[in-house]
């Protein structure tokens, strides 16, 4: 599998269709790796030259924890890699974070910007609800170093099960799929290094982004998360907003082909 050199890391990356063709640039989930995209890749790159990779500090991506970086930066870095002069950037969760700090850092290479669960950088901690804090402190209370794989299965359950559902109402396979995604994470669950943010952060210059955005979420996703959707299509000038039933934080794996199609009809409204 190729993998991109920059200062600091070698980034796991793949491509699919037609170079000549309209871009897009697909960014994971905190709680997944490359393959959360599996589902869409054929149907994305019919009509698209598709690019995905594993940021720093996930999947099958490595860095040097001594060299500070911009994940903004490693975006750019894929598609100057693969000769793309522009992208639709679509992004999951802390994806979707990257996507939006790309399209400020770079508005000349972001047509269009698509998340997926995600909070804008610079966010204010939202008070979470009872549940919900007591499974994030059961999850903090893992120590990486000691049990990496538990910690991973635990995010997996918080976030793509969700804290208002039980693992037994759902698709098995789907739950299979979630734990499978953030399993290869374990091997960075101790990762270290300096991450550069975006300064100002994207919370204050969302109405900077002009360009065409799709905010999605998933109806169970957790509160703070559903607070940022709602803030995002308030502040976003030229937004979208579609909220998927009965799915939590990753909708694009729990109803693939209706995300591939939301996703497709949006970006041939825009000429994407």
């Amino acid at each position: 599998m190729p993998t991109l050199t920059v200062p600091g890391a070698e980034l796991r990356y793949e491509s699919a269709g037609r170079a000549s063709a309209p871009a897009l640039l697909l960014i994971p989930a905190g709680i997944a790796t490359l393959r959360m995209w599996d589902e869409q890749i054929d149907a994305l790159a019919e009509d698209h030259f598709v690019a995905r990779y594993d940021p720093r500090g996930f999947g099958g991506s490595r860095h040097d924890e001594s060299v500070p970086f911009a994940n903004h930066a490693d975006a750019i870095a894929v598609l100057d890699h693969l000769g793309i002069a522009e992208a639709t950037v679509i992004g999951a969760s802390r994806g979707g974070r990257i996507a939006l700090d790309t399209a400020l850092a770079s508005p000349g290479r972001v047509r269009g910007v698509v998340t997926v669960g995600s909070e804008p950088g610079g966010s204010p901690d939202l008070p979470l609800t009872d549940e919900e804090q007591r499974r994030f402190d059961e999850v903090e209370a893992i120590d990486p170093a000691v049990d990496a794989a538990l910690l991973m299965r635990l995010e997996a359950a918080v976030w793509a099960v969700g804290p208002l559902r039980s693992e037994a109402e759902l698709d098995p396979g789907f739950v299979r799929r979630a734990y499978e995604l953030n399993a290869p994470n374990a091997a960075h669950a101790t990762d270290d290094g300096t991450m550069l943010p975006l300064e100002p952060p994207a919370y204050e210059r969302l109405g900077d982004l002009r360009m065409p955005a799709l905010v999605t979420v998933g109806e169970y996703d957790v509160s703070p998360v559903l607070a940022a959707y709602d803030h995002l299509l308030e502040r976003l000038p030229n937004a979208t907003g579609v909220r998927f039933a009965d799915t939590a934080h990753l909708p694009s794996v729990e109803r693939p082909e209706e995300f591939a199609r939301v996703l497709l009809d949006w970006l041939g409204e825009h000429g994407f």
